[in-house]
């Protein structure tokens, strides 16, 4: 079986390279010529991980785009806003039918479609077996020095999700399988919202029981809003909802923390927006799901406060000093 993983960054090549771990036949497909040649000269990718990380002998990087012809797994570790370009891409070059495993966490930017909708319409049906999203609680830079990880093989088919969860799990790296699609590529694609709002926090000297607040009302909001679309409640609970909740609002690895640290620490997000050069997931998410809860009138507190600092100019402060303000309720998820 050989495995093609599509994006030579550090997710992509992290999770080649434990496929290599466990012997599995794969192949890292880049555009950056100088990322391709580290991995294959150097044994490493410098530009994210230093010169301190060493990869598998095994793993192999290659500019040729062709190597998807053969390949019975593709692996898109792109951008979300890359997807629908790189399934135009592939499609007419696939020789037989293929598994796509997904591992970016947003939606389409434009249709607001959920991104195994996108690779599924973006798709010949003779060329597309199943889609799986491999999702949930991890961040590359602790996965390429094989530090303990569990995440979610999601797909409808559960013989894809088996495949996709033999191929990755071993001491390390622990896969379960879920079957809510809808629910988890919505919970992992919102928690991303939440995590720029945790940075803000942090940046204007909140502290732990500000940030605790958040992650649970954001909880909260992830829930509403998945279940809306007809995801089930019990996903958010699990490693594709709370856990990769957690995960994303408290570390220094997540970009989307680290996007609000930045803002929260200025107070305001045009700096950010004007020199920002990095995937930030949070930031076209917010906007999607602030218009699709207007539509469906779906209450979002937090996400249209973050919506409004990103793209109306609003401060941290004031966003902040609004949201503690509003009426008084009870407690309700």
């Amino acid at each position: 079986m050989k495995v093609c993983v599509l994006g030579s960054g550090s997710w992509g090549t992290a999770l080649a390279q434990t496929l290599v771990d466990n012997n599995v036949n794969t192949i890292i497909w880049g555009k950056d010529e100088l990322e391709v040649n580290d991995i294959n000269q150097n044994h490493k990718i410098s530009k994210y991980f230093g010169d301190e990380v060493h990869l598998n002998e095994n793993v192999r990087a290659t500019t040729d785009i062709n190597c998807v012809a053969d390949a019975d797994i593709i692996l898109l570790a792109v951008p979300s806003i890359a997807i629908e370009s790189v399934c135009k891409m592939i499609n007419p070059l696939l020789t037989k039918k293929v598994i796509v495993i997904n591992v970016a966490k947003g939606f389409h930017p434009e249709t607001h479609e959920r991104l195994s909708i996108v690779i599924k319409r973006f798709m010949d049906e003779d060329k597309l077996q199943d889609v799986v999203s491999l999702i949930g609680p991890s961040h590359a830079e602790e996965v390429v020095i094989r530090l303990l990880t569990t995440v979610n093989a999601v797909c409808e088919n559960e013989e894809s999700a088996v495949l996709v969860q033999e191929l990755f799990s071993n001491d390390v790296f622990r896969v379960y399988r879920n079957t809510d699609v809808i629910g988890a590529e919505i919970g992992v694609a919102l928690k991303n919202v939440m995590a720029i709002a945790s940075g803000c926090l942090f940046g204007i000297n909140q502290g732990d029981n500000a940030r605790a607040a958040l992650m649970t009302r954001g909880l909260a909001e992830m829930s509403r809003f998945g279940i809306a679309q007809g995801g089930k409640p019990e996903t958010y609970l699990g490693l594709t909802g709370v856990g990769d909740l957690i995960v994303t609002c408290t570390s220094q690895h997540s970009r989307n923390f680290q996007a609000g640290l930045q803002i929260g620490k200025d107070n305001s997000a045009e700096r950010f927006l004007a020199e920002n050069t990095k995937t930030v997931e949070g930031v076209r998410t917010a906007k999607v799901v602030y218009e699709e809860a207007q539509r469906q009138n779906i209450d979002m507190p937090i996400t249209e406060e973050v919506y409004r600092v990103l793209y109306e100019g609003k401060k941290p402060s004031d966003a902040i000093r609004d949201l503690m303000s509003r009426d008084l309720k009870s407690e309700e998820v």
